[in-house]
C-alpha cells in the first residue's frame, strides 16, 4: 500500500469515526429530550459508520497478514485514536440511553 492510499484509508477511518460520534452525541441529546426511539435510531446509524470504520481498518489488517507492512504515520496513528475513541463514546452512549429509559419507565 503506497503513502496516498494508507492516507485515504486514514481518512475514511477518521471520517466514518467521526460521523458514529457525532451519531452519538445526537442520540443522547435525543434520549434527554424523551425520545427514545429517535436515540436508538441515531446509534443504529453510529453503528453502520462504524461499520464502514471497520471495513477501512481491516484493508489494513489484510495486507498487514499479507506481508505488506505499513509504516504507521502520525496520520494512520491518529485515525486510530478517532475510532478507538468513537467506539467508547458510542458505548456510553448506549449505557445512557438504556439509564434514561430505565429511569422513565419507573417515573411513569
Amino acid at each position: 500500500m503506497n503513502e496516498e492510499e494508507l492516507l485515504q484509508v486514514a481518512m475514511q477511518l477518521i471520517i466514518h469515526a467521526g460521523n458514529a460520534k457525532s451519531e452519538c452525541m445526537e442520540a443522547i441529546q435525543l434520549v434527554k429530550s424523551g425520545d427514545f426511539s429517535g436515540s436508538i435510531e441515531k446509534i443504529e446509524a453510529a453503528n453502520q459508520s462504524l461499520t464502514h470504520a471497520h471495513h477501512a481498518q481491516t484493508s489494513l489488517l489484510t495486507n498487514e497478514a499479507r506481508g505488506e507492512h505499513v509504516q504507521p504515520t502520525l496520520m494512520l496513528i491518529h485515525a486510530q485514536d478517532h475510532l478507538m475513541n468513537a467506539i467508547t463514546f458510542r458505548d456510553l452512549a448506549k449505557e445512557m440511553i438504556e439509564l434514561y429509559t430505565r429511569i422513565n419507565t419507573q417515573t411513569s
